[in-house]
């Protein structure tokens, strides 16, 4: 029996000829390190403990609808995805959306998105969106950032996205642009978050470019000028928002085509096989996953960060220091309704929410339908699909999450994209409604958290054979991760 295959625990299994590899977790990055190991020619399997792959790229139905039910698009700032999508044969799914714009709710009303910028941060803080919700005052304010040094704000080892935007830009940039941007990304609060993590490059930009304004429009000229199959998609001009693609049919359909790939290569996917311990051996490592062991030359972890640690802290005990804070509960609430007032699309492809804006108790709003026009000829006329995000991370080192249950999140819906697409919505205009629940997909990558990916990456290196991959490590969003496990895997060839 080769390597790599279940036995019981008294019958480790021998070496087999082959390399092989034991990927434990059946994420997106989970699945794409074992592609990348099998097309090296290693034997593996992956373990994953539910019965679902993929991850926070999920999908489930709702009125008859496959619907994504954690990502449903990707950053167009490199060509990662695209390419992966490429070679899976999914080029020609690649689209662009509805170029209709994101809008902000701010306090004292809703604003369309300014068309440039990064985590809400304006590369022209007198473009006339910004100065609409900035105002006067606050675009002056924005404009010192021209002339301040270029060590402001990057001389320090680590420094949070507030730190370093109120400091140039002031607080307006942050309260009424940057807070709702990274609440509807992150979950969390910019003081919480280290701007090297979730922002890579910006910093080292405004040395490079004399300002936060010129590192923002060197980033979005980067994304403009990188090749895609979907030109729309990465256009600098684009409105604020579209800085994305998505795949037809949704991104739940990259795992149907990596699974797809794995099986054709004779990867051994084991769905409900939770890892329970793993071993250092003589010959790689041994991983215990209900009552059996899997025995591989090379180990890849690909959890989320507690979970990571929590697995390889008992052969690593460096790595108890190195455990990450945990990511905030988010759930997503899905509406299918039947209400043709929302063909105008009011708010073009969704609304992200300032943390301070009274009675509104979601973070963000998707208008899936607007978004996609894919979606909206499925749907069909009259009917649309909403997406309201829950969950935000306010206080220092990670407050406690606030739960609510199916039906409190429901009526929160309800009025939440009543208030915030001004189309009454009530329960009887649903036609069907779905609640989930991802904990920890979102990594909390809190001030310091490169310098502690550093580590635990040095730490891993030292035990030799063993890789871990995921979103703690490489950065929120399917592009920084897709990007970042390839570039893993492929380190463990080239050394």
């Amino acid at each position: 029996m080769r390597a790599g295959h279940a036995t019981s625990t008294s019958e480790p299994i021998p070496a087999a000829a082959r390399p092989t590899a034991v990927v434990v977790g059946g994420g997106i990055s989970g699945l794409i390190a074992a592609r990348e190991l099998a097309a090296a020619g290693s034997t593996v399997t992956v373990l994953e403990a539910t019965t679902a792959w993929g991850g926070c790229v999920g999908s489930h139905v709702v009125a008859g609808l496959r619907l994504d039910s954690g990502a449903e698009s990707f950053a167009t700032r490199s060509t990662a995805v695209a390419d992966l999508a490429r070679e899976l044969g999914l080029a020609d799914h690649i689209v662009a959306p509805h170029p209709g714009g994101a809008w902000v709710q701010l306090p004292d009303g809703p604003q369309e998105l300014p068309k440039t910028g990064v985590l809400g941060i304006p590369a022209n803080p007198w473009d006339p969106e910004v100065r609409r919700s900035l105002g006067l005052l606050g675009a002056i304010r924005a404009s010192f950032d021209r002339w301040l040094p270029a060590s402001v704000g990057t001389s320090a080892e680590v420094t949070s996205v507030a730190a370093l935007v109120g400091t140039r830009m002031g607080k307006r940039v942050l309260e009424r642009l940057v807070s709702p941007v990274v609440g509807g990304v992150h979950s969390a609060d910019p003081a919480l978050l280290d701007v090297d993590m979730v922002a890579p490059g910006l910093r080292a930009g405004i040395r490079s470019h004399g300002s936060l304004a010129a590192a923002v429009a060197a980033q979005r000229k980067g994304s403009k000028d990188a090749p895609s199959s979907s030109s729309a998609a990465s256009s600098g001009t684009a409105k604020a928002g579209s800085a994305v693609a998505g795949l037809k049919g949704g991104m739940n359909t990259l795992v149907d085509a990596l699974v797809a790939d794995l099986q054709e290569r004779g990867v051994q996917l084991l769905a409900g096989r939770r890892a329970e311990d793993v071993v250092k051996t003589e010959e790689g490592w041994r991983v215990t996953a209900e009552s059996s062991t899997y025995d591989a030359g090379r180990l890849v972890v690909a959890l989320d960060g507690p979970a990571a640690v929590g697995l390889l802290e008992k052969s690593l005990p460096v790595l108890s220091g190195l455990r990450p804070a945990p990511g905030p509960l988010v759930s997503l609430v899905t509406l299918v309704v039947d209400l043709p007032q929302l063909d105008g699309r009011p708010r073009g492809t969704g609304i992200l929410v300032a943390p301070e804006t009274p009675g509104i108790k979601a973070k963000a709003l998707t208008h899936a339908t607007a978004k996609w026009d894919w979606l909206a000829d499925e749907a069909g006329p009259g009917t649309h699909v909403l997406r309201l995000s829950y969950g935000r991370r306010e206080e220092a080192g990670g407050g406690a999450d606030v739960v609510m249950d199916d039906e409190s999140l429901l009526t929160a819906a309800v009025a939440d994209a009543s208030a915030l697409l001004t189309v009454p919505v009530s329960k009887a205009d649903i036609v069907d409604w779905d609640v989930v629940r991802w904990a920890g997909a979102l990594p909390f990558a809190a001030v310091g958290h490169k310098q502690r990916v550093a580590e635990v990456r040095q730490a891993c290196a030292s035990a030799n054979r063993l890789t871990v991959v995921g979103g703690w490590l490489a950065g929120n969003g399917l592009a920084a991760v897709v990007a970042d496990t390839r570039a893993q895997v492929a380190r463990v060839h080239a050394g």
